[in-house]
């Protein structure tokens, strides 16, 4: 499960129903939640930490965090002084002595070709301060540099019924170097799930309201980078193709979890129903060929052109 949402741009959600839908997610089945120093300034991470004390921090739960987009997008800034203060940080906010797993968030293209860079997180899996690290990256290339790099765990990208591009090349890298593959914003950012209407309203605080056109970061992490009125219009046709049994975002989810070389899928969640339904997915049958080649002509038709050379 993703947890942007329990910390902040999703619309307020209060501690309670945040913790209530970690328990929720967990007590579901989910094995691992991604959240960020960056969400709420560290309040996501502070509502893991608090739920890892009070449910004694389940031996087979892995909780990922990213680092660096607490300061301005310089790669001066990604150094061995900063990594202490921010892995330090997010421990203190989690609550643990070592992070199972620290991402850059997102970091400037620079930061993938600076070896100073991997040595500095090297030496904190040596220190113990981390057990693993990887990156969240925007584009294909700065995933495939990453995974280049030979002690990279994960790789975290964009990847969903209309962002097909990884599998052109990410996934089948990524799988051979061992290394494994996030999918975020599995639900274009809730488009997927069939919900939203030409008219449908988000909050101030909503990143779907207020980074349409990339305002605030890159314009890929909402909708997917796909225009809203067209993206309702394909979200339609994709929720025709929907299981025998499962929402449009179960689908879309089974959709993830079978291309070759994903590892996880982390969906949000604003509700406890939601991170049930979510949970739910990973218990679907494989999705038939028939809807698989309908996904892809939906893409060909309705999307590709939009984001396909774009990230």
């Amino acid at each position: 499960m993703g947890t942007w949402q329990l910390g902040a741009d999703w619309g307020r959600v209060d501690e309670a129903d945040a913790l209530a839908i970690l328990a929720a997610a967990v007590d579901s089945g989910v094995t691992f939640l991604d959240t960020a120093d960056v969400y709420g300034d560290g309040r996501s991470e502070q509502l893991i930490g608090r739920f890892l004390k009070e449910r004694e921090h389940p031996a087979d739960l892995t909780v990922a965090t990213k680092m660096g987009r607490r300061v301005a997008q310089e790669p001066a800034h990604y150094n061995m002084t900063n990594f202490r203060a921010w892995t330090d940080r997010s421990r203190a906010n989690l609550g643990v002595d070592t992070l199972d797993l620290v991402q850059l968030h997102c970091p400037p293209t620079p930061v993938y070709d600076t070896d100073e860079v991997f040595d500095a997180l090297d030496t904190l899996v040596a220190e113990g301060s981390i057990a693993a690290y990887g990156v969240s990256v925007e584009t294909c290339a700065e995933a495939l540099a990453a995974i280049a790099r030979p002690n990279v765990a994960s790789v975290q990208i964009i990847l969903n019924a209309f962002r097909h591009k990884p599998l052109e090349e990410v996934l089948p890298a990524a799988s051979a170097a061992g290394v494994g593959i996030i999918a975020r914003v599995p639900l274009a950012s809730g488009l997927l799930t069939g919900a939203f209407k030409t008219d449908s309203v988000f909050a101030a605080d909503d990143h779907r309201n207020y980074n349409r056109h990339g305002e605030a970061f890159d314009v890929g992490e909402t909708f997917s980078g796909v225009d809203y009125a067209s993206g309702i219009e394909a979200a339609r046709e994709f929720a025709a193709l929907a299981a025998e049994g499962a929402t449009a975002a179960q689908t879309a989810l089974r959709w993830i979890i079978q291309q070759p070389g994903v590892t996880t899928v982390i969906p949000g969640a604003t509700t406890v129903a939601q991170a049930r339904a979510n949970a739910a997915a990973g218990d679907l049958p494989p999705l038939s060929d028939a809807v698989l080649t309908a996904v892809d002509d939906l893409y060909a038709d309705k999307i590709r052109a939009q984001v396909h050379h774009r990230w």
